[in-house]
């Protein structure tokens, strides 16, 4: 089931490490059929306030997210993002076709 690696982020300090990482990070993705779905904005706020970018990879399945997240190649990066940014970074399980918002009661 397909699986999404989201990450808000509060604040980018953009520097060289961070164009680094922009420039290696989807070749990090390819192995592990990571796709972005959402990079950013622009974005309108409809309830409460928001402040920051939002980015969404998907993947076909939690395995292949946590391979990626844990991979070499990754790790090898993960550090550019880090040193510059301020926001969380979690893996989500999608959910499958058809699914309702009921569905959640059991």
């Amino acid at each position: 089931m397909t699986a999404y690696a989201v990450a808000v982020i509060r604040e980018t300090r953009f520097c060289d490490e961070i164009k680094a990482y922009l420039q290696r990070i989807d070749d990090t993705l390819a192995p592990f059929s990571g796709r972005y779905r959402v990079h950013g904005g622009p974005y309108q706020p409809l309830e409460g306030s928001w402040s920051g970018d939002l980015v969404i990879i998907e993947f076909p399945s939690m395995e292949l997210a946590r391979s990626w997240y844990e991979s070499e190649a990754y790790r090898a990066i993960r550090p550019l993002r880090t040193g510059n940014t301020e926001g969380d970074v979690l893996l989500v399980q999608g959910v499958p076709d058809g699914h309702r918002g009921v569905d959640i009661l059991g």
